[in-house]
């Protein structure tokens, strides 16, 4: 246990002075603490103590899966039902290129001018679709915009963009079993019956017992992300979801969500951001810098031209455009 502590303690450091770090430069809390974990990653490395700083233990990780299950929640839970329906085709149309873009884009660059398998560019065009979901949904609650239908759209669109990317990864590299049957079915029986489970919890028991709210919210959440591994995909894809169907739900009692966003933020997800970015190698990208560049513009190139005159059509001035388009390009794959 006293080991525990010991590397807890420091993170919990770390994720502080991200805090100051961020205030001071005015830029997102989540990419200081990326940022932190690559430099603190790089020195432990150097001086050959980088298991010592404890990242890839089973408890820690479950902190930073947590962190990331509970973040995706929340984002779901900002998209209420009446607002997805107005938004429906502006995040369907958004979100389908955002992901087609760089997918075709990265995996011929890949396969064209790197010469990779054909499997790697495949496995290079899925990786760098993808968008940030925490990193977005963690700069919509620094800049307000999570109350706002244009950073609800934003949400909207990076959650069919990473729908886009997993179904395509499971198809290509993980195809279906009975076991998706099953996570889809159960899921969806859950995602069913949960309004008015939660409903009937609350009106009964929430205000006689300590917190129920949360610890329902937690046991579907892990529940689900539990069934989601088992049957090969990821723990934080029936989160976003959970957090739609319980988003008037949720929305009724803000001062829960409050404390829920708190708890998420300031404790669990300096865990998973900080470990995400301690997961970098830079001697690696040191030794190959010219195919590290040439992926990184690949990607922010086929975001933005694939994108852009997407957003136009939906997004009349020029600097919501832009915006718009720079948080789709982002990416913590």
């Amino acid at each position: 246990m006293e080991h525990i502590f010991n590397i807890a303690a420091p993170w919990l450091g770390l994720a502080v002075i991200s805090s100051i770090v961020a205030y001071h430069l005015r830029v997102s809390i989540a990419l200081v603490e990326i940022c932190l974990g690559v430099i603190v990653a790089a020195v432990a490395s150097h001086f050959g103590k980088a298991d010592a700083l404890g990242h890839n233990m089973e408890w820690l990780r479950f902190l930073a899966a947590s962190g990331a299950v509970l973040l995706t929640f929340l984002a779901g839970a900002e998209l209420e039902p009446e607002v997805l329906r107005k938004k429906l085709k502006e995040v369907t149309v958004v979100g389908i290129m955002g992901f087609l873009a760089p997918f075709l884009g990265c995996a011929a660059m890949a396969r064209y001018i790197l010469e990779w398998t054909p499997q790697a560019s495949l496995l290079c065009g899925v990786a760098l679709s993808t968008t940030s979901m925490a990193v977005v949904y963690a700069v919509m609650l620094e800049t307000g915009f999570n109350h706002t239908d244009f950073g609800k759209g934003i949400l909207g669109a990076c959650f069919i963009n990473d729908l886009g990317t997993v179904i395509v990864l499971g198809l290509l590299f993980a195809p279906f079993t009975y076991k998706t049957v099953v996570f889809i079915a159960v899921t969806a029986f859950v995602l069913a019956i949960l309004p008015f489970a939660s409903h009937w919890l609350t009106r009964v028991y929430a205000h006689g017992t300590a917190a129920i709210r949360t610890k329902w919210a937690a046991l579907v959440l892990f529940g689900l992300g539990a069934l989601a591994l088992w049957s090969g995909s990821e723990a934080v894809l029936p989160a976003y979801v959970v957090g739609m169907a319980l988003a008037e739900f949720s929305n009724v009692d803000a001062f829960w969500i409050r404390r829920l966003r708190t708890l998420t933020v300031g404790f669990l997800t300096p865990f998973y951001f900080i470990r995400a970015g301690m997961l970098v190698s830079l001697r690696s990208l040191v030794s190959a810098p010219l195919v590290f560049l040439l992926l990184l513009g690949g990607k922010a190139m086929t975001k933005i031209f694939g994108l852009y005159p997407v957003i136009g059509q939906f997004r009349r001035q020029r600097d919501e455009r832009w915006y718009y388009t720079l948080m789709m390009s982002t990416g913590l794959t």
